[in-house]
């Protein structure tokens, strides 16, 4: 992903449930008023995840509100979208997702020249023990840093 990228969401829940041992980016074959209203952040990635059915890829369960100005136009909320992926990087991820108890979760979708990009990631999930110990460490280093800055803060107020 470039600097000229424009992140339009994130799926915070997928780095949470899920161990990320891969990640790969794809486009996504959108209607005219999906991408107004994507444009506008209207996506939910929460509960998403892709499936390559007849060797094609398909994001599944990502909800794109419909576009209020487009009158019968907008299509169905939570509709099965292809992802645009070479033929091989399918027939790969086919390959381990079957054999390994892998799934493809979307991490982040973002605009790229105008056009729809979907970062999908290769995911194990998380026990229930895993997740407790990713929360137990995130809360020791934020009291770390909460102590590293308070006693920078008092050396500072005590010289000044």
């Amino acid at each position: 992903m470039s600097d000229s990228d424009r992140v339009i969401t994130t799926n915070r829940r997928a780095f949470h449930d899920y161990f990320i041992d891969d990640r790969f980016e794809a486009g996504i074959v959108l209607t005219g008023t999906e991408i107004k209203s994507l444009r506008a952040g209207r996506i939910s990635l929460a509960d998403g995840y892709a499936r390559i059915l007849n060797d094609e890829a398909f994001l599944e369960n990502v909800h794109i509100a419909p576009y209020e100005q487009g009158a019968r136009e907008n299509p169905e909320p939570l509709r099965r979208r292809k992802l645009l992926l070479h033929r091989a990087q399918i027939r790969d991820l086919f390959r381990t997702v079957r054999q390994k108890g892998f799934t493809i979760v979307p991490l982040r979708v973002y605009l790229t020249k105008g056009r729809a990009k979907v970062e999908l990631g290769l995911a194990r999930g998380k026990k229930q023990y895993d997740k407790r110990q990713a929360i137990a460490e995130r809360d020791a280093r934020r009291d770390i840093e909460r102590t590293v800055n308070s006693r920078i803060r008092g050396r500072n107020e005590s010289r000044g």
